[in-house]
């Protein structure tokens, strides 16, 4: 699979997962993970996977501010339900770099390691995407997603739609593709770290 150069140069975060130190994956526990990894999961790049890439390394360094991000650690609801719109696709990648799983996760050793059912749908979160959940301090962060101020080129609906038909060229396909992509690339590099794209509010007590 051949990726986007950009791609690397998306923000990446390293979170400790106490089942992979424990069955020998790492070493340390230690794991990186970057934008590569989230295309990898969901099969492709476009600004909901973007997106919720941001939302995910946000979420987690307000919660470990002064520490490494503890994956299996965290449990996420997800406000709308798993066949609503989108909301599968950016809960495959919160699973991807919280550990969380819904029912079809991992049951643990020992009654250690549990990751089923750490992830929940329908939460009803009024105006947010999502929550996380630090299992040990109880710390809440809400989250929510807005890149309709990261426009796509004027020229998008129009590629789009030739690299759609049945007799497309390769021309016509890879230039939608470079500008859907642009897109992407636009807003995990010059938007990442902006709250109007990503928003993080605490829950207070």
């Amino acid at each position: 699979m051949s990726l986007r150069a950009f791609f690397a140069d998306a923000p990446r975060i390293t979170v400790r997962d106490a089942l992979s130190e424990f069955l020998g994956a790492s070493d340390d526990g230690l794991i990186e993970y970057g934008y590569a990894d989230a295309v990898r999961v969901a099969g492709h790049s476009c600004p909901t996977v973007a997106g919720a890439y941001l939302m995910a390394l946000a979420g987690l360094r307000a919660l470990y501010p002064d520490a490494t991000p503890e994956r299996g650690g965290i449990e996420v609801v997800m406000n709308g339900g798993e066949d609503e719109g989108t909301t599968g696709v950016i809960a495959q990648v919160f699973t991807l770099l919280t550990g969380a799983a819904a029912a079809n996760g991992f049951h643990g050793i020992g009654g250690r390691f549990r990751r089923h059912g750490l992830l929940r749908y329908g939460g009803h979160l009024p105006g947010f995407i999502a929550s996380f959940r630090r299992m040990d301090t109880g710390e809440t962060v809400f989250l929510d997603l807005d890149v309709s101020g990261v426009q796509p080129s004027p020229g998008m609906r129009m590629l789009m739609g030739r690299a759609m038909q049945p007799d497309a060229s390769g021309e016509d396909r890879r230039a939608f593709a470079a500008t859907w992509q642009d897109r992407v690339r636009r807003i995990l590099l010059e938007h990442g770290g902006d709250p109007n794209v990503v928003r993080v509010a605490r829950a207070t007590n």
